[in-house]
């Protein structure tokens, strides 16, 4: 009975074989190129996330990120948004210095957009002036300071005429390197700046959002008025000026986002409505959230259930004391269902995995 059983196991059996099991690649990913800073590391991913990622690691550890199915399409628009105000259109080239970038914008946009994606050889600057030259781009996404540098490479071994002209240049990952701006004019290159990160993608361009579901809550404490941003009723952590001169590469953007200062104290989200009807599932949003985005989310004890849209309030961390400074946006309020779409897609996230559980019989948290 048991040989009879084992073929079957071998050639039927209802669950995969690890030959069988679905794989995302790299390339599948769109983030096929090479970096000196990570190693290549497959792992299980959930069924529940559409990809993982990681935090880019400017200020503290790196950290996993889960990207879910349910946020990913508003996360895709916001990308292509981008691409439609740079004038990218179907069968350019985007030329990535640092593959992960492509995290923040997910493969499914470069895809369904229709670009084509390629990398360096090496993460260098002689590679990407490398690329530049052989590839012939029309964009290219990278950190700021590095594409100065390399620009300024090129400009000390006479090699500049060599370059491909009327780049769009996509800066992203740190606070725009303003040096950069004189050095792209010698390629009459457009530089772009992009704030975002890899736990809600792309929110900003030129300091115009990307998104609806954004809002700047006044923040005080600083020598000047600044505003923190908010993207879906949960606090970002950084804080901006608002310019009614508007951004130095676009006078409509009025978000000073190259001057970016982290806020002190950092916001947490108190859920004070959701439209879910049980306080169990409310409560494991919450701690969803913290675990794949780094979000703290509390649930009010008063928190109404049931309700026609979400309320949320944002409130300073009381584990981290104020400093000194009085935060003026203390118990705003953000109300959906508009401003708060990005924390009910992560509900929504949330609903999907209960009804959608592991689906793997030999991985099982109660008796049968």
């Amino acid at each position: 009975m048991l040989e009879d059983i084992a073929l079957l196991v071998r050639d039927f059996g209802s669950a995969p074989t690890l030959a069988e099991m679905t794989r995302l690649s790299l390339a599948d990913k769109k983030i096929a190129g090479p970096t000196s800073a990570h190693v290549i590391e497959e792992i299980h991913t959930p069924l529940n996330f559409a990809y993982t990622t990681f935090t880019t690691g400017s200020s503290s550890f790196q950290n996993i990120v889960g990207v879910t199915h349910a946020e990913l399409s508003h996360r895709i628009a916001a990308s292509r948004a981008v691409f439609d105000r740079v004038g990218l259109v179907a069968g350019d080239r985007l030329l990535v210095t640092y593959p992960p970038l492509v995290n923040v914008f997910s493969g499914d946009a470069i895809k369904a957009h229709g670009l084509e994606c390629s990398f360096l050889t090496r993460s260098s600057r002689d590679a990407f002036l490398v690329a530049l030259y052989e590839q012939t781009p029309r964009a290219v996404v990278g950190e700021s300071s590095f594409l100065r540098a390399a620009f300024e490479d090129a400009r000390r071994m006479g090699v500049m005429d060599e370059l491909p002209r009327g780049l769009a240049l996509l800066t992203a990952g740190t606070p725009l390197d303003l040096e950069l701006l004189p050095v792209a004019d010698l390629l009459q290159a457009r530089v772009y700046d992009l704030y975002g990160c890899q736990e809600f993608g792309w929110l900003v361009l030129n300091g115009v959002p990307l998104r609806d579901d954004i809002v700047l809550l006044p923040f005080s404490g600083a020598e000047e008025e600044r505003r923190e941003l908010v993207v879906g009723g949960l606090a970002m952590g950084d804080t901006f000026p608002v310019s009614r001169s508007g951004h130095i590469l676009d006078s409509a953007g009025k978000i000073i986002t190259y001057r970016r200062e982290r806020a002190y104290p950092e916001h947490e989200t108190i859920v004070e409505a959701t439209k879910l009807a049980s306080n169990a599932t409310i409560q494991r949003v919450a701690r969803t959230i913290l675990r794949i985005k780094g979000r703290i989310v509390r649930v009010s004890p008063n928190v109404k259930m049931r309700a026609d849209h979400t309320v949320l309030r944002l409130a300073p961390d009381s584990s981290m004391g104020t400093g000194g400074v009085k935060n003026i946006c203390d118990g705003a309020i953000v109300e959906g269902p508009v401003k708060t779409r990005l924390f009910d897609d992560l509900v929504q996230a949330q609903v999907d995995y209960q009804q959608n559980g592991k689906a793997d019989p030999v991985w099982k948290k109660r008796s049968f």
